[in-house]
């Protein structure tokens, strides 16, 4: 229906942002690649110039997207911890410390009924990587909010 969001799942819960990653992002690399083109071609300090200012926008550009979504993530774990001293039993509250970034990120994605199983499954070594965590979430829970 119009209006309403695609349903979020393991397969697409990806976030790209076309104007971004493809427009913007895409202008810039063709940029620098022309900028690179006139350099060879048609070599003058100008030219060198223009280069090393199209490189940094790619740069710039880049670490813009990095910036936002590492403050994300930042966000997100401790959301996930706060969420997890709630939803864990008291002798796997201890052990929230154990839990790498990636592995509180996947969580995040996990309704508050699986938490607790999930989270025990990853201590006890049979879950490492963000990528099966998320794989094993039974009742998706989008995050439509996310960079």
């Amino acid at each position: 229906m119009l209006g309403e969001k695609m349903p979020q799942t393991f397969a697409n819960h990806a976030r790209f942002v076309p104007l971004f990653h493809f427009v913007l992002f895409g202008a810039l690399v063709l940029n620098l690649f022309y900028r690179l083109y006139v350099v060879i071609r048609y070599f003058h300090w100008g030219a060198v110039i223009d280069l090393l200012l199209a490189a940094a926008l790619v740069l710039f550009a880049f670490a813009v997207r990095t910036f936002d979504a590492r403050l994300q993530d930042r966000i997100i774990r401790l959301e996930m911890r706060l969420r997890l001293q709630r939803l864990l039993p008291a002798e796997l509250q201890p052990r929230i410390a154990e839990l790498t970034p990636g592995q509180l990120i996947a969580l995040r994605f996990a309704p508050d009924a699986e938490v607790p199983g999930l989270v025990a499954e990853v201590l006890a070594g049979r879950l490492t990587k963000g990528s099966e965590i998320k794989q094993r979430i039974q009742t998706w829970e989008p995050d439509y909010f996310r960079v």
